[in-house]
């Protein structure tokens, strides 16, 4: 947005030459897309869930699952052709730094998938994103605390790096038999969310409120307590589900259902994964849509010339 309000502050004092420069306009592929392969994660996550109750096919969530990576793949490689200056810009920036994680904790979640095919090489993959998430989360952290936020840039999003990278450590872990590291994720996890929530409900309670941009964010203030739920069903029972969110809050109704199995069980599943699914699948129809107009990414303006190159007139 900044980027944007420059060039039309520059725009009326530029020469045509300049209007040409400054039309050139790049993709911007900011980090807070990284939540759509990881929503879809989350989906196959419920489905996994439901298929305890309702016996459904494993190729339905392990589909979704191939989804989920072939768009975290393409994400993470046009956000990466943006540069390291644009990396590194976006790790420094209060706003945008949380969803940095969001990758290695999709990465994780898609590891431990990956196990119940090939486990060797998902339980490796899932420690190695495992050290990726604890060290951006240990970045992100040491530069809140040494540096100057101002309170308005906090919200619900700093719970990626440490809340959520911390109990889907949990859940996930327990999937592959590591249960003494699931257990201090785990613990990681919940200190977390003690530490952080003051701080973000504070913000959100006594803070102007945010930006239209940013109040999607509020969302996940549900996903901590259902995926601490999750987790200790996961520590139990030593199986494990992926989260995120809504699908997070879904995946905790369907083990609960499993494990409790009341009255009516099976209806109360079907309208728990419907639900999802169809609300995931109502943002999928809104995203295809945008992208075929054009509107999914926003444009980033071009740089102006360099002050040795010579423009006409």
């Amino acid at each position: 947005m900044s980027e944007i309000r420059q060039q039309d502050q520059l725009a009326p004092g530029l020469g045509a030459q300049d209007q040409r420069y400054a039309r050139r306009t790049r993709l911007r592929v900011p980090p807070n897309l990284f939540g759509v392969p990881l929503g879809l994660a989350g989906l196959a996550t419920a489905w996994h869930a439901a298929g305890a109750k309702l016996g459904t096919p494993t190729a339905v969530p392990d589909t979704i699952d191939i989804l989920a990576a072939i768009v975290l793949l393409l994400l993470g490689w046009l956000y990466a052709a943006q540069g390291p200056r644009r990396v590194l810009a976006d790790l420094r920036d209060p706003v945008q730094a949380p969803f940095l994680a969001v990758p290695a904790i999709t990465a994780m979640m898609l590891a431990a998938a990956l196990a119940s095919v090939s486990f060797a090489a998902g339980r490796a993959l899932l420690v190695i994103f495992l050290a990726v998430t604890i060290a951006v989360a240990g970045w992100l952290g040491g530069q809140w605390i040494a540096g100057d936020p101002d309170q308005a840039s906090v919200h619900p999003g700093y719970y990626l790096p440490t809340v959520a990278g911390g109990l889907v450590g949990a859940i996930t872990l327990s999937q592959v038999h590591l249960h003494g590291l699931a257990e201090a994720a785990f613990g990681v996890g919940i200190l977390s969310w003690v530490l952080l929530g003051s701080v973000v409900l504070g913000r959100l309670i006594t803070t102007k409120r945010l930006p239209a941009a940013l109040q999607p964010v509020t969302a996940i203030e549900l996903a901590p307590p259902a995926l601490a739920g999750v987790a200790w069903f996961a520590l139990a029972a030593g199986r494990g589900a992926n989260v995120i969110a809504y699908a997070i809050a879904i995946t905790c109704a369907l083990e609960w259902i499993t494990r409790t199995n009341p009255p009516g069980a099976i209806g109360y599943s079907i309208a728990a994964i419907a639900a999802i699914t169809l609300f995931i699948g109502a943002i999928a129809v809104r995203t295809l849509i945008a992208v075929a107009r054009g509107q999914f990414l926003a444009r980033a303006a071009g740089s102006l010339p360099s002050p040795r190159t010579a423009t006409p007139g």
